[in-house]
């Protein structure tokens, strides 16, 4: 057992989800706090270039740790190959009324339903802008996952993700267009062909005719029937998304699982995120990757979300339970 499972765990769980949460990204903003917190090891590597990026592993950090960049390169130091920050919408929004988090330690999960509150896509790009500006990373790529801002009706949806992909487009390595939500009221709607398609079309417009496109990659829910999906990646390949990430968070429950309304993740996840990324990765191009999270409690599900066709693969709520030595615990036992 390590001294974060049994000291500093316990410690935190004392203190409401949320409030625990920010603690910590406060506490990693201190520089160089994030390297006494774990083994005086370097990270584990397997380097690998996907998307035209270099990965110097692939384990990475999902969208919804770090909302608003407040330490992106602590999860570097962490041991992490990349991180994946947001969901950043275009207005900046307060997000649901709390409580909005809830732990289930029995299940090693955590139902919230947050519904992105952030700092607005002008606030985080000045943010990041100062990080790029003051060092140059190479190795770990920078991910910005975008959202709907609540205000914005459900039709004006791709004027709204394209206002905050151009303000954010210099600044990401890649990005990721979240319509799986299950906490943002029609946000899932997106998903139908003809919404998605409207989408799409905007953003890659857009991102094609800058100097530098980007890699966009879709984020699909793991509610999403089976039969559906083929059609969901066959989107994706008609506009030439570099992948997709699988999944977020459920809103299904058994009789077992937390009945708290929200996203449930973690560990009642895990199946459910592993089939719909056995089910996908024979459908994409040669050239699209996959990215599995949802429910990667260790190695053990870091290997079999490796051997389902995962080219990278991202942790949340197993970040939670096992605490900063994360990446050592599933790389290096993987």
């Amino acid at each position: 057992m390590s001294i974060y499972t049994s000291l500093v765990r316990p410690l935190l769980f004392r203190f409401e989800p949320e409030t625990a949460h920010r603690f910590t990204l406060a506490a990693l903003r201190v520089p160089g706090l994030a390297r006494l917190l774990v083994p005086r090891k370097p990270p584990v590597a397997d380097k690998v270039s996907l998307m035209g990026l270099t990965f110097r592993n692939r384990l990475g950090i999902a969208a919804g740790v770090d909302k608003n960049g407040d330490a992106p390169l602590a999860w570097r130091d962490l041991g992490f190959g990349f991180a994946e920050l947001g969901t950043v919408t275009y207005h900046p929004q307060p997000g649901n009324p709390r409580p909005r988090v809830f732990r289930y330690p029995s299940e090693r999960a955590l139902v919230n339903r947050l519904g992105f509150p952030n700092i607005g896509a002008k606030a985080f790009a000045s943010r990041l802008r100062r990080l790029r500006t003051r060092q140059a990373v190479y190795d770990f790529p920078i991910g910005i996952n975008l959202g709907k801002s609540k205000v914005t009706p459900l039709p004006d949806a791709p004027s709204d993700y394209l206002g905050s992909l151009k303000i954010l487009h210099a600044l990401g390595d890649f990005f990721v267009i979240n319509i799986s939500s299950p906490n943002t009221a029609g946000l899932r709607d997106l998903a139908q062909p003809d919404d998605l398609r409207r989408l799409l079309s905007a953003l890659q417009e857009f991102n094609r005719s800058t100097s530098d496109p980007k890699p966009l990659l879709l984020k699909i829910s793991p509610d999403s029937e089976d039969r559906y999906l083929p059609d969901l990646v066959a989107i994706t390949r008609e506009f030439q998304l570099a992948g997709i990430v699988a999944t977020n968070t459920t809103s299904q429950r058994t009789p077992e699982n937390p009945h708290e309304a929200g996203g449930l993740s973690g560990h009642p996840l895990t199946h459910r995120a592993l089939t719909v990324a056995r089910i996908i990765r024979p459908l994409l191009a040669r050239d699209q990757i996959l990215i599995g999270v949802g429910g990667v409690m260790d190695s053990g599900h870091y290997r079999l979300r490796r051997q389902a066709g995962a080219d990278l693969v991202q942790m949340y709520t197993g970040l939670v339970y096992l605490g900063p030595t994360a990446a050592w615990d599933i790389l290096g036992r993987s």
